[in-house]
């Protein structure tokens, strides 16, 4: 759970959408800061504030948009009922569904700013189904030299995903790039059990599969990082760990897989021009998805 670039949570001061995202999103600095604060207290959880009405159309300006200024303690009430979700050992279904919506909700200000902050993730996500659909149009070998690496062509599925990351998820210094590449190896590790052993013949099925394992590994990271820090890093027992783990995966897995059924798109038969604004519409509604789920569980 999580990512090896773990860090000691968001602050409350950090941007709800850091400046170097407002581009493509996969470069630049990391916008977290370190959190000094520990493990939170206030476990409150009302309403989200309704949203503005929207605004009269205006003239294009060289200006960025206004993000509202975040809370100081918009992780606070996500971090205490992850705590206690944690602290149940994964029996609490309804502090993990509190935690996860307080975080698309109030840590995150809504699915919009939620999927931006998932910059380097993005990038990588369309990298990656581009490469699936034209390995699936054309055939492995021709998907490998169009990128370089056609001294890959003919090796296990495992080697091609490890050579495909250093071309499209390089190792970086933020937490943002960190999340994507330790995402992205995090998916090789399932391919097998995936039952994904052959490039070559790919299904629109399988293309579906590989990307709904990375997004649900980037936007468990991208939580863990932001309000599971230091909650079950040092662990008395392994079974609750892998439990609780376990837990926030299939709930995150199933808000991603929902948000990708809902579209109704064959992700394999993509065209280049389309994959990045599938993916971008895809983070947001799982994370709206999330939001719903997470409200409905706090409430059964």
């Amino acid at each position: 759970m999580g990512t090896s670039n773990s860090f000691g949570g968001a602050s409350g001061d950090t941007p709800l959408v850091p400046s170097w995202l407002d581009g493509n999103g996969d470069t630049g600095a990391d916008g977290d800061a370190p959190d000094g604060d520990g493990a939170p207290t206030d476990g409150g959880d009302g309403d989200a504030p309704d949203a503005a009405p929207e605004a009269p159309p205006v003239a294009p300006t060289d200006r960025q948009p206004v993000v509202p200024a975040p809370t100081s303690d918009r992780f606070r009430s996500a971090r205490s009922n992850f705590t206690r979700f944690a602290g149940s050992g994964g029996s609490d279904r309804r502090s993990l569904g509190r935690a996860v919506a307080q975080y698309v909700s109030r840590s995150s200000g809504g699915a919009e700013s939620a999927a931006r902050r998932m910059g380097s993730s993005r990038s990588t996500a369309s990298g990656l189904v581009s490469f699936l659909g034209n390995a699936r149009a054309n055939g492995a070998q021709e998907a490998l030299r169009s990128l370089n690496l056609g001294s890959l062509v003919g090796r296990p599925v495992e080697e091609i995903f490890a050579g495909l990351a250093d071309y499209i998820c390089p190792d970086g210094g933020s937490i943002d790039e960190g999340i994507a590449r330790d995402a992205f190896i995090e998916t090789i590790a399932d391919l097998a059990d995936a039952g994904i052993t052959d490039i070559d013949g790919l299904t629109s099925e399988q293309v579906q599969t590989v990307f709904e394992l990375y997004a649900s590994h980037t936007i468990e990271a991208r939580i863990c990082n932001d309000i599971g820090t230091r909650v079950v890093t040092m662990p008395s027992d392994a079974r609750t760990v892998e439990r609780i783990e376990a837990q926030l995966s299939e709930f995150i897995q199933h808000g991603v897989s929902d948000a990708v059924n809902a579209s109704g798109i064959d992700i394999g038969a993509l065209s280049q021009d389309q994959v990045t604004g599938f993916v971008d519409s895809v983070y947001e509604a799982a994370f709206e998805m999330l939001e719903a789920l997470g409200e409905s569980e706090a409430e059964s």
